[in-house]
């Protein structure tokens, strides 16, 4: 794994992974990383921080809807209030403020595609594609 930063850029041809280091569905992402021995670079929300800026391409190219997970105990500490999310700007403001609502891992990939969650297939459909490309 390559050093964190607090850059959204890469080095041309290496994804992104955005994420919390302890949680589980992102350890399972590093261990396929290492498995396939795929170079990436890991974003840490709480440690290098998360902007509207970054947020508002990747609302608009998945919805919000595909990035907040209302399933994770984040959520359900969150203001029943805050939860009527009314806009797409209500969404990124929340997620700006609450980071651990945002489903995991992130995986922005060279082409600009983003992968939310982790499949272990779709991240080998990808990565190898990006290789051939």
């Amino acid at each position: 794994m390559q050093a964190s930063s607090p850059t959204a850029a890469a080095p041309a041809g290496v994804p992104v992974c955005y994420g919390i280091p302890n949680c589980d569905t992102m350890k399972k992402a590093f261990a396929w990383f290492a498995a396939h021995g795929q170079e990436y670079r890991f974003h840490d929300y709480r440690k290098h921080g998360l902007d509207a800026g970054l947020l508002r391409p990747w609302v608009a190219s998945l919805g919000w809807k595909a990035l907040v997970n209302t399933r994770g105990t984040t959520w359900r500490k969150i203001p029943v209030e805050r939860q009527s999310i009314g806009s797409d700007e209500e969404a990124i403001a929340l997620m700006v403020e609450n980071p651990s609502l945002i489903r995991r891992p992130v995986l922005a990939l060279p082409n600009g595609e983003l992968l939310v969650g982790f499949d272990p297939a779709a991240y080998a459909t990808a990565l190898s594609a990006g290789e051939n490309a």
